[in-house]
Protein backbone atom coordinates (compact mmCIF):
# COMPACT_ATOMS: atom_id res chain seq x y z
CA UNK A 1 0.00 0.00 0.00
CA UNK A 2 1.50 3.40 -1.08
CA UNK A 3 0.93 5.99 1.56
CA UNK A 4 0.72 9.91 0.40
CA UNK A 5 3.16 12.08 1.84
CA UNK A 6 0.61 14.16 3.61
CA UNK A 7 -0.77 11.22 5.48
CA UNK A 8 2.85 10.24 6.26
CA UNK A 9 3.91 13.95 7.12
CA UNK A 10 0.78 14.10 10.02
CA UNK A 11 1.66 10.81 10.94
CA UNK A 12 4.65 12.22 11.77
CA UNK A 13 3.85 15.02 13.24
CA UNK A 14 1.56 14.10 15.57
CA UNK A 15 3.89 11.19 16.81
CA UNK A 16 6.70 13.88 17.16
CA UNK A 17 4.33 16.33 19.27
CA UNK A 18 2.52 13.62 21.29
CA UNK A 19 6.50 12.94 22.30
CA UNK A 20 7.34 16.54 22.70
CA UNK A 21 4.78 17.05 25.22
CA UNK A 22 6.17 14.49 27.18
CA UNK A 23 9.39 15.60 27.01
CA UNK A 24 8.53 19.27 27.88
CA UNK A 25 6.51 17.83 31.13
CA UNK A 26 9.65 16.55 32.60
CA UNK A 27 11.48 18.94 35.15
CA UNK A 28 14.85 18.47 33.74
CA UNK A 29 14.52 20.36 30.56
CA UNK A 30 18.06 21.40 28.83
CA UNK A 31 18.61 24.80 27.24
CA UNK A 32 19.97 26.08 24.25
CA UNK A 33 23.04 27.86 23.72
CA UNK A 34 20.91 30.79 22.50
CA UNK A 35 19.20 32.66 25.91
CA UNK A 36 20.19 31.55 29.66
CA UNK A 37 16.81 32.03 30.81
CA UNK A 38 14.81 28.90 32.79
CA UNK A 39 12.43 27.24 31.69
CA UNK A 40 8.98 27.99 32.69
CA UNK A 41 6.82 24.87 33.56
CA UNK A 42 4.95 23.98 30.55
CA UNK A 43 0.75 23.30 30.60
CA UNK A 44 -1.78 22.19 28.58
CA UNK A 45 -4.06 24.68 29.62
CA UNK A 46 -3.49 28.66 27.47
CA UNK A 47 -2.70 31.58 30.02
CA UNK A 48 -3.83 34.59 29.76
CA UNK A 49 -0.45 35.94 28.88
CA UNK A 50 -0.46 33.01 26.05
CA UNK A 51 -3.91 34.50 24.78
CA UNK A 52 -2.24 37.89 24.63
CA UNK A 53 0.60 36.72 22.50
CA UNK A 54 -1.35 34.57 20.10
CA UNK A 55 -3.47 38.10 19.33
CA UNK A 56 -0.74 40.39 19.44
CA UNK A 57 1.97 41.57 17.60
CA UNK A 58 4.95 38.59 18.67
CA UNK A 59 2.82 36.02 16.98
CA UNK A 60 2.39 37.64 13.40
CA UNK A 61 6.22 38.29 13.82
CA UNK A 62 6.97 35.24 14.93
CA UNK A 63 4.85 33.35 11.66
CA UNK A 64 6.60 35.95 8.99
CA UNK A 65 2.67 37.43 9.14
CA UNK A 66 3.36 40.72 7.45
CA UNK A 67 -0.01 42.28 6.72
CA UNK A 68 -1.13 41.13 10.23
CA UNK A 69 2.03 43.09 11.71
CA UNK A 70 1.17 46.15 9.27
CA UNK A 71 -2.58 45.90 10.40
CA UNK A 72 -1.61 45.92 14.20
CA UNK A 73 1.13 49.20 13.76
CA UNK A 74 -1.59 50.87 12.19
CA UNK A 75 -3.80 50.13 14.71
CA UNK A 76 -1.41 52.43 17.20
CA UNK A 77 0.76 48.98 18.64
CA UNK A 78 4.35 49.66 19.53
CA UNK A 79 6.40 47.90 17.59
CA UNK A 80 8.71 47.94 20.72
CA UNK A 81 6.09 46.44 22.81
CA UNK A 82 7.83 43.27 24.79
CA UNK A 83 5.33 40.48 25.70
CA UNK A 84 5.33 38.55 28.66
CA UNK A 85 9.05 36.55 28.59
CA UNK A 86 10.74 40.32 27.49
CA UNK A 87 10.36 39.79 23.43
CA UNK A 88 9.91 41.97 21.34
CA UNK A 89 8.46 41.54 17.62
CA UNK A 90 11.61 42.33 16.23
CA UNK A 91 13.22 39.22 17.92
CA UNK A 92 10.20 36.98 17.77
CA UNK A 93 10.23 37.51 13.98
CA UNK A 94 13.84 36.21 14.17
CA UNK A 95 12.17 32.82 16.07
CA UNK A 96 11.73 31.63 19.60
CA UNK A 97 14.47 29.12 20.97
CA UNK A 98 12.90 26.41 23.01
CA UNK A 99 14.06 27.46 26.62
CA UNK A 100 12.27 31.27 25.71
CA UNK A 101 8.67 29.20 24.99
CA UNK A 102 6.43 29.85 27.92
CA UNK A 103 4.23 27.17 27.08
CA UNK A 104 3.52 23.85 25.49
CA UNK A 105 1.15 25.86 23.08
CA UNK A 106 4.61 27.80 21.90
CA UNK A 107 6.42 25.28 21.53
CA UNK A 108 3.95 23.05 18.88
CA UNK A 109 3.88 25.97 16.99
CA UNK A 110 7.64 26.69 16.84
CA UNK A 111 7.65 22.58 16.10
CA UNK A 112 5.60 22.81 13.43
CA UNK A 113 7.24 25.71 11.86
CA UNK A 114 10.42 23.37 12.05
CA UNK A 115 9.03 20.65 10.27
CA UNK A 116 7.83 22.40 7.35
CA UNK A 117 11.32 23.71 7.34
CA UNK A 118 12.34 19.83 7.05
CA UNK A 119 10.19 20.24 3.65
CA UNK A 120 10.37 23.59 2.11
CA UNK A 121 14.23 24.60 3.48
CA UNK A 122 13.05 28.14 5.31
CA UNK A 123 10.64 28.96 3.00
CA UNK A 124 9.18 31.42 5.35
CA UNK A 125 12.54 32.67 5.34
CA UNK A 126 11.76 36.27 3.17
CA UNK A 127 8.43 36.42 4.74
CA UNK A 128 10.53 37.44 8.07
CA UNK A 129 12.67 39.83 6.34
CA UNK A 130 10.25 41.35 5.29
CA UNK A 131 8.55 41.73 8.85
CA UNK A 132 11.83 42.86 10.05
CA UNK A 133 12.30 45.18 7.67
CA UNK A 134 9.23 47.01 7.88
CA UNK A 135 9.58 46.83 12.01
CA UNK A 136 12.55 48.52 12.01
CA UNK A 137 11.28 51.03 9.11
CA UNK A 138 8.29 51.58 11.62
CA UNK A 139 10.94 52.62 14.73
CA UNK A 140 11.46 49.08 16.13
CA UNK A 141 14.66 49.50 17.94
CA UNK A 142 17.49 47.60 16.47
CA UNK A 143 19.32 46.03 19.36
CA UNK A 144 16.73 44.90 22.12
CA UNK A 145 17.83 42.60 24.09
CA UNK A 146 16.07 39.63 25.54
CA UNK A 147 16.07 38.73 29.91
CA UNK A 148 19.32 36.56 28.44
CA UNK A 149 21.12 39.17 27.04
CA UNK A 150 20.40 38.04 23.67
CA UNK A 151 19.54 40.56 20.56
CA UNK A 152 18.05 40.18 17.07
CA UNK A 153 21.74 39.70 16.06
CA UNK A 154 22.44 36.98 17.92
CA UNK A 155 19.31 35.43 16.45
CA UNK A 156 20.12 35.73 13.43
CA UNK A 157 23.74 35.39 13.32
CA UNK A 158 23.36 31.75 15.23
CA UNK A 159 20.58 30.94 12.35
CA UNK A 160 22.93 31.92 9.77
CA UNK A 161 20.19 34.55 8.17
CA UNK A 162 22.91 36.85 6.73
CA UNK A 163 19.95 39.07 4.73
CA UNK A 164 18.86 39.46 8.35
CA UNK A 165 22.07 40.41 9.63
CA UNK A 166 22.76 42.77 6.98
CA UNK A 167 19.68 44.27 7.42
CA UNK A 168 20.10 44.94 11.31
CA UNK A 169 23.41 46.37 10.66
CA UNK A 170 22.08 49.07 8.30
CA UNK A 171 20.38 50.26 10.59
CA UNK A 172 22.36 50.62 13.19
CA UNK A 173 22.34 47.37 15.54
CA UNK A 174 24.87 47.11 17.73
CA UNK A 175 27.36 43.93 17.04
CA UNK A 176 29.08 44.56 20.32
CA UNK A 177 26.59 44.31 22.56
CA UNK A 178 26.80 40.39 24.50
CA UNK A 179 24.70 37.96 25.88
CA UNK A 180 24.62 36.89 29.67
CA UNK A 181 26.98 34.19 28.71
CA UNK A 182 29.42 37.04 26.85
CA UNK A 183 28.94 36.16 23.77
CA UNK A 184 28.95 38.30 20.69
CA UNK A 185 26.96 37.76 17.67
CA UNK A 186 30.01 36.72 15.99
CA UNK A 187 30.86 34.16 18.44
CA UNK A 188 27.20 33.20 18.04
CA UNK A 189 28.10 32.74 14.30
CA UNK A 190 31.49 31.12 14.54
CA UNK A 191 29.75 28.14 16.38
CA UNK A 192 27.59 27.45 13.70
CA UNK A 193 30.28 28.26 10.73
CA UNK A 194 28.39 30.33 9.15
CA UNK A 195 31.07 32.13 7.20
CA UNK A 196 29.48 34.36 5.04
CA UNK A 197 27.62 36.11 8.50
CA UNK A 198 31.05 36.03 10.13
CA UNK A 199 32.75 38.09 7.21
CA UNK A 200 30.11 40.47 7.34
CA UNK A 201 29.90 41.37 11.50
CA UNK A 202 33.59 41.71 11.55
CA UNK A 203 33.30 44.07 8.46
CA UNK A 204 31.15 46.34 10.23
CA UNK A 205 33.46 45.49 13.54
CA UNK A 206 37.03 44.12 12.98
CA UNK A 207 37.31 44.49 16.75
CA UNK A 208 34.73 41.59 17.42
CA UNK A 209 37.59 39.28 16.35
CA UNK A 210 39.14 39.92 20.43
CA UNK A 211 36.28 39.92 22.49
CA UNK A 212 36.62 37.02 24.82
CA UNK A 213 32.99 35.39 26.52
CA UNK A 214 33.02 34.52 29.77
CA UNK A 215 34.84 31.58 29.47
CA UNK A 216 38.12 33.23 27.96
CA UNK A 217 37.47 32.29 24.88
CA UNK A 218 37.38 34.26 21.19
CA UNK A 219 35.24 33.50 18.48
CA UNK A 220 37.76 31.91 16.36
CA UNK A 221 38.31 29.11 19.36
CA UNK A 222 34.97 28.06 18.92
CA UNK A 223 34.72 27.72 14.97
CA UNK A 224 35.70 24.09 13.67
CA UNK A 225 39.48 23.60 12.38
CA UNK A 226 39.78 24.95 9.10
CA UNK A 227 39.93 28.18 7.00
CA UNK A 228 37.12 30.63 8.94
CA UNK A 229 39.27 29.36 12.23
CA UNK A 230 41.99 31.11 10.74
CA UNK A 231 40.12 33.77 9.15
CA UNK A 232 38.87 34.76 12.77
CA UNK A 233 41.78 34.69 14.49
CA UNK A 234 42.74 38.31 15.74
CA UNK A 235 45.92 39.75 14.44
CA UNK A 236 48.09 39.38 17.74
CA UNK A 237 47.07 35.87 17.75
CA UNK A 238 48.16 35.56 14.26
CA UNK A 239 51.36 37.48 15.13
CA UNK A 240 52.69 35.30 18.04
CA UNK A 241 51.50 32.06 15.72
CA UNK A 242 53.91 33.06 12.73
CA UNK A 243 57.11 33.72 15.83
CA UNK A 244 56.28 30.29 17.08
CA UNK A 245 56.75 28.97 13.39
CA UNK A 246 59.36 31.06 12.69
CA UNK A 247 61.09 29.82 16.33
CA UNK A 248 61.06 26.07 15.71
Amino acid sequence: MIVAPKQVFSFYFESVCNYFVICTMATDIPQCSCCTNPVSSPSVYQTLSEMDFERGIWSAAMDGDLERVKSLTQKGTDSNLRDSTGYTALVSSLGICLCAASSVLIHLKLLHNLLCVLSQHYASRSGHHAVCKFLLESGACASPQTPGGATPLHRSAYCGHLDVVRLLLQHRADPMLCDDDGSSPLHKAAERSHEEVCLLLMECCAALCSQANNRLLLPFQLAPQGDLQELLKPPHTLRLQTCRETMT
